[in-house]
């Protein structure tokens, strides 16, 4: 077990008490180390969230979940990242899938859609998107999948190809495979297959400085057939084009935040009860009475309480809807990119200010600087969303400043 594993959570949440939450985390925390370490995925974390009802966070109250929006599920996934960031990043993937189904924007057939929602209910029924191909990278950076689906006689679909960061494989019960189909103008979009459908092998690929414990390995479909309304979002490719929704843009992007926040944060815990803890025989006193660890500490604070209030306010005015939604969905990306950035600023300063025992694999701040490093590489990545912004803003300036005469 990581030495000075101290969590201190003070995050509430409407849906998962108070008490129950911290008693999540430090279960958690608890085997983080041992699993980051041998890269086994965390079944007994998935079993107690379940059980715990956080995997039905997003879904619809109709349903028997609880419905919740984005702020309420930051706090959470935020919670979560501290006991363990790799069990909170197959969390993120899954609550945002659901909040995506609940919504208007997942014009799935009914019975799939309704089948999924109810499944998560019932058990561990973990879903996410498999978008990545050794060929293509990222989709974000656009080109059609070599993942081909197969129209066959009777309507049904069989699908061949390779997805690779396939996060969360060992427990996901609902893969989303974005494909093509074999037409010679190809439809492009999104195909459901349930995991225990024969024709699917994973490939145990990952081997990965941080988030080890995703298991986010490749997966192989060779003739997987799936049902014909098992297709349940497949369009023109230039339909796809912008064809995520202010709210899943928002979603994506303060989740994530929330994430690294909490790997931040656990980062802070770790040092604060070092600094008390450790205590020089050349000084007798412990580190946390020096000015200069003082010092550290507050910077790390700033940052951190930065990133709380861009991260709640901006989910807040999204969960809130109307001009105020559209305006935080507008303004997620540089929340990320801000929100990341301090961060790893903040762990990377606590890793500096103590030397070796930050680095030591005996002590949990080592995991955490190469975990939240990963924020660096979900999408939008950083150059996408500062050149967006840099490009916003240039043409803010060039509105309204036409009619001006030129500067000299």
């Amino acid at each position: 077990m990581d030495r000075l594993v101290g969590v201190v959570v003070g995050i509430g949440s409407e849906a998962v008490g108070d008490s129950t939450l911290d008693a999540i985390v430090g279960t958690l925390a608890a085997r983080a180390g041992e699993h980051d370490r041998d890269a086994t995925f965390p079944h007994e974390a998935f079993d107690l969230l379940h059980s715990a009802g956080v995997l039905n966070l997003t879904v619809p109250s109709a349903l028997g979940g609880a419905g919740a929006g984005l702020a309420e599920s930051c706090h959470v996934v935020e919670a979560v990242a501290m006991g363990d960031a790799s069990v909170a990043l197959v969390l993120s993937q899954h609550l945002m899938y659901h909040a995506y189904l609940a919504s208007p924007a997942a014009c799935w057939p009914a019975e799939v859609h309704e089948r999924v929602q109810r499944s998560s209910i019932e058990g561990v029924a973990l879903i996410n998107a498999l978008r990545v191909e050794p060929e293509l990278g990222s989709p974000a950076r656009g080109g059609l999948p070599a993942t081909t689906a197969e129209r066959l006689p009777n309507g049904d679909w069989r699908l061949r190809g390779r997805k690779i960061y396939s996060t969360g494989i060992p427990r996901l019960r609902w893969l989303a495979v974005w494909a093509r189909t074999d037409d010679a103008e190809p439809l492009v979009g999104t195909f459901l297959v349930p995991r225990d459908t024969p024709g699917i092998e994973v490939v145990e690929t990952w081997d990965h400085l941080g988030m080890r414990a995703t298991r986010s390995d490749d997966v192989v479909f060779d003739g997987a057939v799936i049902p014909a309304d098992h297709a349940v979002d497949i369009r023109l490719p230039s339909d796809h084009a912008g064809s995520y929704s202010a709210a899943q843009l928002a979603w994506n992007g303060l989740i994530l935040s929330a994430l690294y926040q909490g790997v931040a944060r656990a980062a802070r815990d770790w040092l604060s009860l070092y600094l008390h803890q450790r205590i020089p025989t050349n000084l007798g006193a412990p580190l946390a009475t020096l000015p200069r660890f003082q010092e550290a500490l507050g910077r790390i604070e700033a940052r951190l309480l930065t990133n709380d209030r861009l991260i709640d306010g901006a989910a807040r005015e999204v969960d809130a809807g109307g001009d105020a939604a559209r305006r935080a969905a507008d303004m997620s990306s540089i929340v990320k990119h801000t929100v990341t950035t301090n961060a790893i600023d903040s762990v990377s300063e606590a890793v500096a200010l103590i030397g070796n025992p930050g680095l030591s694999r005996h002590n949990p701040l080592e995991r955490h600087l190469r975990d939240v490093l990963c924020s660096r590489i979900h999408s939008p990545q950083d150059d996408t969303i500062l050149v967006g912004a840099g490009r916003a803003a240039l043409a803010r300036a060039t509105s309204a400043q036409m009619g001006e005469p030129n500067a000299r």
